[in-house]
């Protein structure tokens, strides 16, 4: 019996990080979840259990370093191998340059890039292994459309976006030959309550977004593409005037 595949998911209680959870589990592989609240992440590691596999949930701050380091420790000890890491766990907040508080710039660029930087260098020798010599292991960063196309008041959440963008890009050129590649997956606003304040007054009707599965199939593809396969980005966008735009 072949052993199951295993991936780490940071902000896996709920959203995007949820659905892809739950698309990975359908397939088989054992999984550990990472989120702040314990209460929400030990409730969905009991659904995903249900589904058949093994889940390690495993709460952590993605502005704590020694958090942060303790979650891919505790990934391996689980597994030994990680075919998947899937950073999602991330902060948005909008605001104007005029008038935008550097400190929660600060805590951006600390959730958004910093720790992304830190779980892709922590986990990087797991990686390496399970890709083996003729295998493949994934990076997949769950970054935005506005770091690739700007939007008013999203200045310093697309500045963190973009990094997060060009961080996939050179880890490329520095670990595909090794077998690990990474794809920064870059939406429009996507139907979780992180893009809650979109909906009101009819902006933007929740039907009309992008939905947790349909990231989580971008998502689960990437695992599937083999060792001589490297998606740097993917961007998924909202039909019509919307293509090039959250």
């Amino acid at each position: 019996m072949s052993t199951p595949k295993a991936a780490l998911i940071t902000g896996g209680s709920r959203g995007i990080g949820a659905a892809i959870a739950e698309r990975l589990a359908d397939a088989g592989w054992d999984l550990t979840i990472s989120a702040r609240g314990e209460e929400a992440l030990a409730a969905k590691a009991a659904e995903l259990r249900a589904l058949g596999v093994r889940v390690e949930a495993v709460p952590a701050d993605m502005t704590d370093e020694t958090a942060i380091a303790a979650l891919t420790d505790a990934h391996v000890a689980a597994y030994g191998r990680c075919d998947a890491l899937v950073v999602n766990a991330g902060m948005g907040t909008l605001g104007a340059v005029a008038d935008f508080p550097v400190r929660r710039f600060d805590k951006l660029y600390q959730v958004n890039v910093r720790a992304p930087f830190l779980l892709m260098q922590g986990l990087l020798p797991t990686l390496r292994a399970t890709a083996g010599e003729d295998g493949a292991a994934k990076v997949i960063a769950l970054s935005s459309i506005t770091g690739v196309y700007p939007e008013p008041t999203m200045t310093a959440y697309g500045a963190t976006k973009a990094a997060l963008i060009s961080m996939c890009e050179t880890f490329n050129l520095e670990e595909s030959v090794n077998g690990v590649a990474a794809t920064a997956i870059c939406p429009g606003f996507v139907d979780t309550d992180m893009s809650e304040w979109t909906k009101g007054d009819g902006a933007i009707p929740a039907g009309e977004m992008i939905t947790g599965a349909d990231v989580a199939a971008i998502a689960f593809a990437v695992t599937e593409l083999g060792r001589y396969a490297v998606l740097p980005q993917a961007v998924l966008s909202r039909p019509g005037t919307n293509l090039h735009r959250a």
